[in-house]
């Protein structure tokens, strides 16, 4: 975004894109969603929720410009066209920006300014160099947990390993023998080490020889948590979606299948961990952090401090990985809390054990699917219900209505396909696991349900996979285009190199769709390898191609790390996943051929960040199917089901 942004500001400015830098805004006002009303990342909403207010930005700047320089030599401003910075005369003289810029600025702001038409476009659309990566192959960015200020000491907070945990004792003198430790804290329910340097803060918090107690639920392990969502599983839920009469088109059913599926939860496992610095001082406090959420950061520190919000300065840095997790709060708090009693700057970090831990993970997923086809093979009837944790009831409340979190249904309401008789159910799973968001929320588990669904009703059915979807797409819809560019661009209909087999699904997600196929071969012991990943993108408007295709490749990546192996495991209460070594995320090695086609089309600005996750592991799911016979149900994927005898 920091390139893409600028990109559609500077196409209506018609700026010199050699001129064109960029700084990271400050949390304020002007900078906050338009919609949100609040300073964000997240929802895949940078440019789609800016896309109409950026080109005004920009098309009203220049607008202004001309005015100024068409007073100037006193010509009509239609006279004058823009052009690299310029505004050029007709008998060819010209005035730069910079010289207009002053006089341009005292003139009223045009509320509507006229917009290119998208054939117009010189800089959207086009290849340009990432403007951040020059510094990141040299070395010079900065990330949260390098980020130094003078006179910061470091903390390190040690946390209850158990859900509902209390604090019972701690050694409060045993820290303070560490050379380097400055003060032991107790916040709440928890107890900060501060130091002068990390080595010293880590040795500090080993030393307090923490007592907690058994905490809400000793018993909460894998099987347990299995067992709950299991007998959630069998509950009424609550009516998320009806229309049609499902009752009805089940009884005409001439083939019923019904299949249940299972996702655990997943770490956002950032390679970069938590981290937050703060100084508390009298008139105003300062925040630097890797955050995707500023405006709450503000909030968070003035709730504190007591500071107006405007008093609070949040300088946002760069995040070495986020996918929903550098909204929450946490750091914020023990930062701004430990710099306003130690008055002096304090940078609190947390270890990897730290991050997997206290994480707030995607929550986990049970659903039971049933559908009914009429005897030709068409959907007349689809029964969905969902057991899951709710990120909503947790995060925003407000909008869980009837028992219903929109999220934990999202990707099954408005699933791309034309069903006439729809039920969905969902059941509201109560634990004390923190969830959160994670990226492409509950597309990227409702996705793998329903296209690994729509595959097994296809061979029931006795349809080619993809025709089987576009049967069920509106004719001409953008679901339907796109899943039809895959297949062409693909080579869908093309003969498959020999042992390998090919698997399709499709999401749309963001006001943006989606659709992956997958090549793979199945080798002994149930080792699959996945040898190409072909993926098709309809964003609308494609603001900045490059970046596009490496959301894409990057979504692909993800999607097979969590197909394969990314598994949050639970015991004795309490997070028993500690680092990467238990975590295992894909390797390079793994990394297959990615291929990625972008529709051509002048429509809004859609989505891209989350919208190319959620269709890639059904796509795989599917392939190994077509290459085995054997379905599979369940992420990460269950290999043993797969091993020759």
């Amino acid at each position: 975004t920091h390139t893409g942004i600028p990109m559609i500001i500077a196409d209506e400015l018609d700026a010199a894109w050699d001129k064109i830098q960029v700084k990271m805004a400050l949390a304020a006002e002007p900078f906050k969603d338009p919609q949100w009303h609040a300073q964000v990342t997240g929802g895949s909403t940078s440019i789609r929720h800016r896309w109409d207010m950026l080109r005004k930005v920009g098309a009203a700047a220049r607008q202004m410009l001309v005015e100024t320089a068409a007073e100037k030599w006193g010509i009509p401003r239609k006279k004058c066209v823009t052009k690299d910075s310029r505004v050029i005369h007709p008998d060819g003289r010209s005035l730069t920006y910079g010289q207009l810029s002053e006089a341009a600025g005292k003139r009223p702001v045009p509320k509507d300014p006229p917009l290119k038409d998208p054939k117009d476009y010189r800089i959207i659309g086009t290849h340009r160099e990432r403007l951040d990566i020059p510094d990141k192959v040299m070395g010079k960015t900065v990330y949260g947990f390098d980020f130094t200020v003078p006179g910061m000491c470091i903390a390190v907070v040690a946390r209850p390993p158990r859900y509902g945990a209390s604090l019972q004792s701690y050694d409060a003198d045993a820290p303070m023998a560490v050379k380097g430790v400055i003060r032991v804290l107790p916040i709440d329910n928890r107890i900060a080490v501060c130091a002068e340097t990390t080595y010293a803060a880590l040795q500090g918090r080993d030393a307090l020889k923490i007592r907690w107690s058994k905490g809400s639920r000793p018993d909460l392990n894998d099987e347990i948590l299995d067992g709950v969502y299991k007998e959630h599983l069998e509950k009424p839920g609550e009516v998320a979606k009806t229309s049609g009469d499902v009752k009805k088109a089940f009884a005409e059913a001439a083939q019923i299948l019904e299949q249940s599926y299972k996702l655990p939860y997943i770490s956002h496992a950032q390679v970069e961990p938590i981290n937050c610095t703060a100084h508390v001082e009298k008139e105003r406090c300062r925040v630097w952090v890797p955050t995707q959420a500023q405006t709450s950061t503000q909030l968070t520190a003035s709730k504190i401090t007591g500071l107006p919000i405007e008093k609070v300065e949040v300088m946002t840095l760069p995040a070495g990985g986020g996918f929903g997790l550098r909204g929450e709060q946490d750091p914020v708090v023990d930062a701004v809390l430990l710099s306003k009693t130690l008055n002096r700057p304090v940078k609190v970090i947390w270890s990897r054990e730290d991050d997997f831990a206290n994480d707030y993970f995607r929550p986990a997923s049970q659903c039971r699917i049933k559908a009914g086809l009429d005897k030709d093979g068409r959907l007349i009837a689809w029964f969905h219900k969902v057991a899951a944790q709710s990120v909503m009831a947790a995060k925003m409340p407000q909008f869980v209505k009837n028992g219903i979190d929109p999220d934990a249904v999202s990707g099954i309401r408005d699933m791309p396909y034309s069903i006439p008789n729809v039920m969905v159910n969902y059941v509201m799973v109560n634990l004390p696991i923190a969830v959160g968001w994670w990226r492409s929320v509950g597309y990227s588990v409702n996705a793998f349900t329903v296209e690994s669904f729509m595959d097994e009703l296809a061979h029931v059915a006795g349809k080619d996979p993809v025709e089987f979807r576009l049967d069920h797409m509106e004719k001409g819809s953008r679901p339907y285009n796109i899943l039809s560019l895959l297949a062409e661009k693909g080579g869908w209909s093309s003969p498959v190199p020999r042992g390998r087999a090919r698997g399709v699904a499709v999401t749309s997600c963001f006001e943006s769709f989606a659709a992956h196929m997958a090549e793979v071969s199945v080798g002994k012991k149930g080792r699959i390898t996945v040898h190409k990943m072909v993926c098709a993108l309809d964003c609308g408007t494609a603001v900045y191609p490059d970046a596009i295709r490496a959301q894409a490749e990057g979504g692909v990546i993800m999607g097979l790390s969590t197909a394969f192996y990314e598994k949050v495991s639970f015991s004795g209460g309490g997070v028993r996943t500690a680092n990467y070594d238990d975590y295992p995320v894909l390797t390079m090695s793994e990394v297959p051929e990615i291929e990625v086609h972008i529709a051509k089309n002048t429509l809004k600005a859609g989505g891209i960040g989350e919208p190319v996750f959620p269709s890639v592991a059904p796509a795989v799911a599917n392939a190994v199917f077509e290459a085995t016979g054997v379905r599979l149900r369940e992420l990460p994927f269950n290999r043993e089901l797969l091993v020759k005898t």
